[in-house]
């Protein structure tokens, strides 16, 4: 079997993750989000096959972002993507999103939908930049750490 593998800045690459991963994607999504989830969902996640995960990396695959997708027939969901503070606004997502809609262009997939905070501005914008238009939102979607909650953005696009 082939090893898929993308390019991504700064030395990382993009690979799907692999089982042993659960751990420090379970941590980069506590950093990422209020109420990360815990390392049990991210084993369940890992040993489906219609929920394939993608890690940006370096060559000692130490893991800098992810994202995890859903497949179901032709329909794709962004179930979450988090990229260590460290990395960014230098270009993880974006790396990790094209290597995702890469992958699914060998899939039955052609549309995507994610949920995003209304308040998130720069991942709203990079969906956009990528394509993703707003076609619904979820008002009291998100829990915030102040006890209030967030609106969702629901976003899709077209994957060709």
């Amino acid at each position: 079997m082939m090893h898929k593998l993308w390019m991504a800045p700064h030395g990382l690459h993009v690979e799907p993750a692999e089982t042993q991963d659960a751990q420090r994607l379970a941590q980069l999504h506590q950093q990422g989000f209020f109420r990360g989830w815990p390392v049990a969902d991210f084993i369940g996640f890992l040993a489906d096959g219609a929920t394939p995960a993608y890690v940006a990396c370096d060559a000692k695959r130490r893991i800098a972002g992810f994202a995890l997708i859903r497949l179901v027939a032709d329909e794709s969901e962004l179930l979450t993507i988090a990229v260590d503070p460290k990395w960014r606004g230098k270009g993880v997502g974006r790396a990790l999103l094209d290597a995702v809609f890469a992958d699914l262009m060998m899939s039955p997939a052609r549309k995507m939908f994610l949920e995003v905070d209304a308040e998130n501005r720069p991942a709203v914008k990079l969906y956009e930049r990528l394509g993703f238009s707003t076609i619904s939102s979820r008002k009291g979607y998100y829990a915030k750490p102040d006890g209030s909650a967030a609106t969702a953005l629901v976003m899709a696009r077209d994957l060709g």
